[in-house]
């Protein structure tokens, strides 16, 4: 019998020839994540007796949750961590403003193909559209992560989910994901491997594909998975190289590079690949979902739940006072490629407020050598410091009782942006872009 992803990945990370579904490892990860929760982990770390992390090279910590400090107890915290860096010694540290650590991790080509990443933030899972596998955990399991260098894990049932057809105009990964939530319900992956693929999966963008994983959280995986192939392998390969040969600019001109860069690039190529894991065509999975991408339309998961799923038709003329474009789901360059598409030449509805929040600084630059953010702050758009933003409910556009905000973020319920007595609503960026200049949820198509 064949062996799933989770199963091979698993099997590696603990050092063994084989496991099955089921059963528990100490698994030793490749990438151990943090973000502004670093201090209160080392605390918890303190508290059990110990002095210094394991593998202080295998850390990466980024300041993405509540920057710039909105006041002085978040400020305190990143003093805290930045003391905490210094004092062990990490290399992979990312200040206010380099963006959020998943988009970070990524572009800095940390986590690669085959890696175990265990994070203290439940959007791990975003980890497997590099074909990596990532773990979300709590502070007490990353503080003994830090002090022994592994943690035992369960073994997930693999579900694959694979998906024929193309997305058709207007239509994203996003709608995609909350057509599978929606479905199958927000706890209907519970400690499962979500495994993707079929012909609509391998024709997403990298940008799209992201999204996917990243939104299994809420699906209630334990992880999930896209294999990597060329057109990933061809985006990383270089990204590494910058990484490890510390390149000073953050965008890589690949062409004005030396022939000697190009070739390192080209071997670190075949490295990645070679580590990368695959699963067997004869594994053994707990179910599969088959989805067809051609009859799909956009789609907007209403308050206060992500599952509670509905056409775009059906809800559209909902006033809106708030429109968010951002986060670890969706604050890429296609994003805000496609919002600066739908705002070109229009203005922000009076009453509605439009929040754009890159996911990285990358994105940022990029968006603004390509226009984007032109477009979008001719508009009226407010354009935000690279992170999560008001998505955690911490500041930079938390809601008034009573308003009603859509959101490319990945959740929605009550309180999920600091206001109980609000509603969100939420979609891919089109949407929320639309939205915005409308005055309540409209439909992009209807504006290109």
């Amino acid at each position: 019998m064949g062996k799933t992803f989770a199963e091979k990945v698993l099997a590696r990370a603990s050092g063994q020839s084989a496991v099955v579904a089921g059963q528990i490892v100490d698994a030793a990860p490749d990438v151990i994540l943090t973000h502004d929760n670093t201090a209160a982990i080392a605390r918890i770390f303190r508290a059990l007796g110990q002095a210094r992390l394991k593998h202080p090279e295998r850390h990466a910590i980024t300041l993405d949750h509540a920057v710039p400090a909105p006041n002085t107890q978040h400020a305190t915290n990143h003093a805290e961590v930045r003391k905490f860096v210094a004092e062990q010694g990490i290399k992979n540290f990312f200040e206010v403003g380099r963006g959020i650590c998943h988009q970070v991790l990524s572009e800095e080509a940390i986590a690669l193909p085959g890696d175990l990443v265990i994070g203290a933030d439940s959007h791990t899972p975003h980890f497997g559209w590099l074909g990596a596998c990532g773990v979300g955990v709590g502070r007490s399991e990353m503080a003994a992560v830090w002090a022994t260098g592994e943690l035992w894990l369960r073994v997930p049932e693999s579900v694959r989910i694979m998906v024929d057809g193309a997305l058709p105009f207007g239509v994203t990964a996003k709608d995609l994901a909350l057509k599978i939530i929606g479905d199958l319900g927000a706890d209907g992956g519970i400690y499962q491997s979500i495994e993707f693929s079929g012909p609509a999966i391998e024709a997403l963008s990298l940008d799209s594909r992201a999204v996917l994983p990243n939104m299994m959280a809420e699906f209630g995986v334990k992880n999930a998975y896209i294999a990597a192939d060329d057109k990933l392998l061809d985006w990383l390969a270089p990204r590494r190289w910058k990484t490890i040969s510390d390149f000073r600019f953050q965008i890589l001109d690949l062409e004005s590079l030396p022939a000697n860069a190009q070739s390192e690039i080209k071997n670190l190529k075949s490295q990645i690949q070679n580590r990368a894991i695959y699963p067997d065509p004869d594994a053994a999975y707990a179910a599969t979902h088959r989805f067809d991408a051609s009859a799909l339309e956009p789609l907007i998961a209403c308050p206060h739940a992500v599952d509670n799923v509905r056409p775009l038709s059906q809800v559209r003329g909902t006033r809106v006072q708030q429109a968010f474009i951002g986060t670890c789901t969706n604050g890429r360059l296609e994003d805000l490629a496609a919002a600066a598409a739908i705002v070109r030449g229009k203005q922000v509805a009076p009453g509605t407020r439009l929040l754009v929040i890159p996911a990285s600084s990358q994105v940022m630059m990029e968006a603004m050598q390509l226009g984007y953010l032109g477009d979008l702050m001719a508009a009226g758009a407010v354009i935000g410091t690279p992170g999560c933003g008001p998505c955690m409910g911490n500041h930079m556009g938390v809601p008034a009782p009573g308003e009603v905000t859509i959101s490319s973020a990945n959740r929605n319920f009550r309180g999920r942006m600091g206001t109980r007595d609000s509603e969100i609503y939420l979609a891919s960026p089109a949407v929320v872009a639309a939205s915005a200049i409308v005055g309540h949820i409209a439909d992009p198509r209807e504006m290109l």
